[in-house]
């Protein structure tokens, strides 16, 4: 199974063979039309981010197959509210031109999920059009991590920062992030800790807007995510696997919001 260690080391490996053609990619980002405004309002009801995931470290295979803008039509169909585009080819199986195509079949915001590490990924994101672009706090220093988050923002799109702890939550905080994800999988071992997550989340404030991250399965698992103040959920696994995508998302929303304090 493969490591953080290791996948960090191949997306270096991605980005060291994009690096030269950063100006090149910086003319075409300022010129890319806008993408949609990224989780504004959910509303009273929790939202839903469908992701498009053929594989995982964790999970091994998971949909091969999948076509990311049928799949991505078929999700905004059920109510998602935007769709998570997994774009890390060698563990994951997908690619940047995944996200080119579900960002041209549907309305709804697209995310960049992918390891940042570099502004020639950003710029990337931003062509292929992208709303949003997933900041990892486990990889990034703090100085990075605003710098990356910055640029995000000067290409006219949202960061997501994820955290995975309380000490990351208390660094992240201090840059006033828009949108925060917490993640209950440790990247570093691959486990689940549902609780610690939701003992994290109940510490964002309540002017940050909240996504709760990994092992989203069930309708009875976002009920307890709404119960430690999540805004919208962001669904990989457990949506990918079904046939029908539609379906499947639509049994997931509806579900309440409770606010944080």
């Amino acid at each position: 199974m493969p490591t953080l260690a290791s996948i960090l080391a191949d997306t270096r490996t991605r980005v060291a063979a994009l690096v030269g053609m950063g100006g090149a990619l910086a003319e075409r980002a300022w010129d890319a039309p806008p993408g949609k405004p990224f989780l504004q309002n959910s509303g009273t009801t929790v939202g839903v981010i469908a992701e498009v995931k053929r594989r995982s470290p964790s999970q091994g295979a998971i949909r091969p197959d999948l076509d990311p803008a049928q799949y991505a039509r078929g999700c905004e169909r059920g109510g998602a509210s935007a769709v998570s585009v997994l774009t890390e080819e060698r563990h994951f199986g997908g690619s940047i031109e995944d996200l080119e195509r579900v960002a041209a079949a549907i309305s709804l915001p697209v995310l960049r999920k992918d390891f940042i590490i570099n502004e020639v990924q950003i710029l990337e994101a931003r062509i292929a059009g992208a709303s949003a672009v997933l900041l990892i706090a486990r990889i990034l220093g703090r100085e990075q991590l605003d710098v990356l988050a910055g640029f995000v923002r000067d290409f006219k799109m949202t960061p997501l920062i994820e955290v995975h702890d309380l000490t990351e939550l208390d660094a992240v905080l201090k840059a006033s992030p828009e949108v925060l994800g917490v993640n209950a999988r440790d990247l570093d071992t691959l486990a689940m800790n549902p609780a610690k997550a939701e003992e994290i989340m109940r510490h964002v404030p309540a002017g940050v807007t909240l996504v709760a991250e990994s092992g989203v399965e069930t309708r009875q698992d976002i009920e307890r995510l709404a119960g430690a103040g999540a805004d919208f959920v962001l669904v990989g696994t457990s949506v990918a696997r079904q046939d029908d995508p539609e379906q499947a998302v639509r049994a997931l929303t509806g579900v309440q919001r409770r606010a944080r304090q």
